[in-house]
Order: C-alpha cells, then structure tokens, then sequence
C-alpha cells in the first residue's frame, strides 16, 4: 500500500482537482463531462478521493439507482481514476474496496460495473446475466458487465438497472468511434 495514502469523502470545493485526475488517467477518453454532470447535479452518488500529502492521486464515483421491478438499493462502480504516476501501486484497490464498504453499511446490496473482468474480479464481480444495461452492449463486452453482492440478504433478482440521467447516453455503454 501506498505510505499515507488517505481516502474520504470528496467535497463541491474538490471538482477542479477530480475533474484534472481523469484527463491523465485517461488520456484517450473524456470523463470529464460524466464527471461533472454526476458531481454537480442532485445525484445519489458516493464520491470517494484518495490522496498523498494532501495531493489527489485517486478518485471513484459509486452511483446508486435501483433494477425495475426491485425496492432493493443497488450501485454503479465508475469511473474510477488513478494518476498515471500512481497506477499500479494499490491505490485504486484500496479505493474501491473503501467504497465497497461503504456502500454495504449504508445498504446497497448489489454493485454493478462495465469494466476488465480480470482487474474487477479481484474484488469478487463475476459476470452478470439477469440485470442489464440501458442500452444493449456489443457481443465482445457482454463479460465486462459485472456485478458483485453485498453482505447477506437478497439481491434485484432481473430486469434494468435504472441510473440517473448522465448515465442515460448510449455512447458510455458502447465503444466509440476511436476503439
């Protein structure tokens, strides 16, 4: 692990420093409008910063919605950025198994992801086939969509996972024209 790495909840006044983490994390990608829309907008999410002498080096979105047809809490793991310079070192294992806790205590029984099942699997997501997306996913994703249980108790049991509106555009659910 990363010596002082801190993790908590992030603020309003932290979106310049969230919003610079992603261009780095992702240099071929814009997140930043996802981002801002789930971050300025009256959305249930839980925003997770991870730093370094007071320095953002980690940042995660957790979005909670619900599946059709279920009373039950659910989550959407993403995006989750690390600096390019922290990659590879823990952090963003760290922070997501932070937010996985998190999201249990406050009674979330289910969280989703579209994401390598080889990184995501570490933390127990397996591929999922009773909830799906709002839009259909390309064959070659269809093992990226992913989902992890949450303590005991019951689980949505199939339908769509319902998200707020920065998540209802197709072309986060599907590959661009640069993939």
């Amino acid at each position: 692990m990363i010596e002082g790495f801190e993790i908590r909840a992030s603020t309003p006044g932290d979106l310049h420093a969230i919003e610079a983490v992603y261009p780095d994390a992702f240099p071929n990608e814009d997140l930043v409008p996802l981002v801002h829309d789930l971050l300025r907008g009256q959305h249930d999410v839980l925003s997770l910063l991870g730093t370094v002498a007071s320095s953002l080096i980690a940042h995660v979105i957790f979005t909670k919605g619900r599946v059709a047809g279920s009373p039950l809490g659910v989550a959407l793991l993403g995006p989750v950025a690390i600096a390019s310079a922290w990659q590879g070192r823990g952090a963003g294992s760290h922070i997501i198994r932070n937010g996985l806790e998190r999201l249990q205590h406050d009674g979330i029984r289910r969280v989703f992801v579209l994401g390598d099942p080889a990184y995501y699997g570490r933390f127990g997501f397996a591929p999922e086939a009773n909830v799906t997306t709002p839009y259909a996913l390309p064959a070659e994703w269809v093992d990226a969509w992913q989902s992890v249980q949450l303590g005991d108790g019951d689980a949505p049991a199939s339908g769509t996972i319902c998200l707020p509106k920065p998540w209802l555009r197709e072309d986060l659910w599907a590959p661009g024209e640069s993939d």
